[in-house]
C-alpha cells in the first residue's frame, strides 16, 4: 500500500493589513495539495502556524482552513502559543495518529518566549513508548525545530536544544522513515539518527542562504512550496512541490 503525506510549514498567519500575504500563501498551498493525484492521506503543518500566537490569528487560521477535506495535523512553532491554539482547535500539543500504513507523531518543541526549541524528558519518553507500539509500520515524526545544525549559524543557534536526546530515541527505532521539521524557511535534507531529516520551505517567505556569518540571514521572495512524502513498503521518497511559481491544477474546498 502506497501512502502520501504532505508536509507544509511556517504559514505565519496574522490579521490586519499584513495578513493578506500569509493567508493567500496557505490557501494556495492547500489548494495545490487538493490538486495532487492521488491526494495525500493527510497534511501536516510543522509549526509557526501564526506570526504572534494571538487568539485572533488562530481564528483566522481556522477560517482559512475552512472545510478542507483531508486530515490536517497542526504542530507548534516558536511563533505560536499553546493555549489559544488549543482553545481554537482542541486536542493536545503533542499526539500520535495511527493510520493503516503509517504512524504520524506530532511533537511539541515550543518553549514560549524563546526562539529555540526543546522537547523535554517526559515528551521524549512518551515518544519512545509510541514508537514501540507499531515497530513494523513506518513512523513519521513532525516538529518545528530542526534537531541538528543545518549550516546557517543564526538559525542553528535556535534549533532544538535537546536534539541529541531525540537522536538517541530515533536511533533506537529503525522504522522511523522521516523526521519532519520547519523553522528554517528553506528546503533542507540531512541524515539524522539513521533516517532522514526533511525541513520544509515556508508558505510565506524564504530565508537567505547565509552560511558564513552569524548575522540574521534576512528574507527573500523566493518560490513557496511543500514536501510530499511517499511511503511504499520499506521505501520513503520525498518530492518538493512548487506552489507560488507553478502553473498547476488547484483544488477547491
Amino acid at each position: 500500500m502506497t501512502t502520501f503525506i504532505a508536509q507544509l510549514s511556517d504559514s505565519h498567519i496574522t490579521t490586519g493589513p499584513l495578513g493578506a500575504g500569509p493567508a493567500a500563501g496557505l490557501q494556495l498551498a492547500l489548494a495545490r495539495v487538493l490538486g495532487l493525484d492521488p491526494r495525500p492521506d493527510c497534511v501536516v503543518i510543522t509549526g509557526d502556524l501564526t506570526d504572534h500566537g494571538r487568539p485572533d490569528e488562530y481564528t483566522a487560521l481556522r477560517e482559512i482552513i475552512g472545510d478542507f477535506p483531508l486530515p490536517l495535523h497542526l504542530m507548534t512553532g516558536n511563533h505560536d502559543c499553546r493555549r489559544p491554539m488549543l482553545e481554537v482547535f482542541g486536542g493536545e500539543a503533542h499526539y500520535a495518529v495511527e493510520y493503516p500504513g503509517f504512524t504520524l507523531v506530532a511533537l511539541d518543541s515550543l518553549v514560549e518566549g524563546s526562539p529555540a526549541g526543546r522537547l523535554g524528558a517526559a515528551q521524549l519518553s512518551w515518544l519512545d513508548q509510541v514508537l514501540r507500539r507499531r515497530p513494523d509500520v513506518p513512523a513519521l515524526l513532525g516538529l518545528h525545530h530542526p534537531p541538528m545544525p543545518v549550516g546557517i549559524p543564526f538559525l542553528d543557534g535556535m534549533r532544538l536544544l535537546d536534539g541529541a536526546a531525540l537522536r538517541e530515541v530515533v536511533a533506537a527505532h529503525p522504522h522511523v522513515a522521516r523526521v519532519m521539521a520547519g523553522h528554517v524557511h528553506r528546503p533542507v535534507t540531512a541524515s539524522f539518527a539513521g533516517t532522514v531529516l526533511t525541513v520544509a520551505p515556508s508558505l510565506w517567505r524564504q530565508t537567505g542562504l547565509l552560511l558564513n556569518s552569524e548575522a540574521p540571514p534576512g528574507y527573500l521572495a523566493e518560490p513557496t512550496g511543500f514536501l510530499l512524502h511517499m511511503i511504499d513498503g520499506d521505501d520513503c521518497v520525498t518530492h518538493t512541490v512548487q506552489v507560488s511559481h507553478a502553473a498547476a491544477l488547484l483544488g477547491a474546498y
